[in-house]
């Protein structure tokens, strides 16, 4: 088998049309430096910001083309927006180390009051929720690894699998079957790597389609919150669905929330997205726990050597403006992709690994923040 080489996968791209559907992404100039590591190519499309969602097709030829070529192993191909403030080209500046916060994971935190007007969930200490501005920015494998994280920890941790129409913890976590039920209306969750966990991918074929309206939504979030034997935990991490939605509302208005944290890549911050979620909760006077910035760099795996191929810095210069805890960057690496499909999360399948370490500290600054912070009276919520 010979090596692929840059100059071929250039080549293949030229393939591809672009949007005025004339000339070829190459041609264009959309396509970022080319990145080979491991007969595994990496790079990323640059289009405007305002038609990054029209423009997933183009992403998926470009993916497909380059993962036909002889020799390939893998692509990983991503969409990234032109950032006119950083038009100059200057390279983001690399982050200063973070002090790694302390924690007393053995001492576990007392379950603290819920929130007036909302009503707890017995034997939960701390509900966590982690949102996203948009699809596709890996908040829920990011979710899944922070659960498992608080865990590694040595908390109590379950995870609620909240976007009703793409539930994915039965894929991520590798639970197949259906939970039993107590009394015929308690549900007992499902299990893995130590987490208990529920989802709607339990309750429901994985092809069914989902149709229901708001007040469906809601009224199975609750269900599947409250009507699950979820015994004493720690932390209930929520994966919440991407947007600021009928499931967001509902979690904000009607659970005592100790924290949101947002997922975002280095380009989401420039397409605005994450900041809806930002705004969102504190509207509802969620506290936002921090940012976390995914897919930041990549390293590459027979070298090691970092590289900021898709952009780098959004989310930390965001949190900074607004005021907010950067709560740590997450490389981009096939293994996190194939461990996530495989459904065995970096955290608890290579535990000792630099970014299962990530985790585990993101994890630890999310922690520390929840443990201190006193719950507040619920906000009325006024609709502008």
């Amino acid at each position: 088998m010979t090596d692929i080489t840059k100059e071929q996968v250039l080549e293949t791209l030229r393939t591809v049309r672009g949007p005025d559907l004339e000339h070829n992404i190459i041609e264009l100039g959309m396509v970022s430096d080319v990145f080979i590591s491991d007969a595994k190519v990496y790079f990323s499309i640059t289009v405007p910001a305002e038609r990054a969602k029209e423009l997933e097709p183009l992403r998926l030829a470009a993916e497909r083309v380059v993962k036909e070529l002889p020799g390939v192993k893998g692509a990983l191909v991503t969409l990234t927006a032109d950032k006119k403030a950083n038009a100059a080209g200057t390279p983001a500046p690399r982050p200063a180390a973070q002090p790694h916060a302390h924690n007393h994971p053995h001492t576990h935190a007392p379950q603290q009051p819920p929130r007036a007007g909302k009503i707890g969930v017995p034997g939960i200490g701390a509900i966590i929720a982690v949102a996203s501005g948009k699809g596709g920015v890996g908040k829920s494998t990011t979710a899944v690894n922070l659960a498992l994280g608080l865990l590694a920890n040595g908390l109590r941790v379950g995870i609620l699998d909240a976007d009703i129409y793409g539930p994915s913890m039965p894929r991520l976590l590798k639970i197949s079957g259906r939970p039993t039920q107590i009394d015929g209306r308690i549900i007992n969750p499902m299990q893995n790597y130590g987490l208990k966990v529920m989802s709607m991918g339990f309750l429901v074929e994985e092809e069914t389609a989902m149709i229901w309206r708001g007040p469906m939504v809601q009224s199975a979030l609750l269900q599947m919150l409250r009507e699950v034997a979820w015994g004493e935990l720690d932390v209930l991490v929520v994966d919440m669905p991407p947007g600021t939605g009928d499931a967001q509302l509902t979690m904000a208005q009607q659970v005592p929330l100790a924290g949101a944290v947002i997922v975002s890549t280095p380009q989401d911050l420039a397409l605005i997205d994450a900041r809806k979620g930002l705004n969102m909760f504190r509207k509802v006077e969620v506290p936002v726990l921090g940012i976390v910035e995914n897919m930041s760099y990549f390293i590459a795996p027979d070298t090691g050597a970092r590289y900021d191929i898709f952009g780098h810095g959004g989310a930390r210069k965001e949190a900074e403006r607004i005021g907010i805890p950067f709560l740590g960057e997450v490389p981009l690496t096939m293994g996190i992709r194939e461990t996530s499909d495989a459904g065995t999360p970096l955290v608890a399948s290579d535990p000792n690994g630099t970014v299962a370490g990530i985790y585990r500290d993101i994890a630890t600054k999310v922690w520390a923040q929840v443990s201190n912070t006193p719950q507040r009276a619920a906000p009325s919520i006024v609709f502008e």
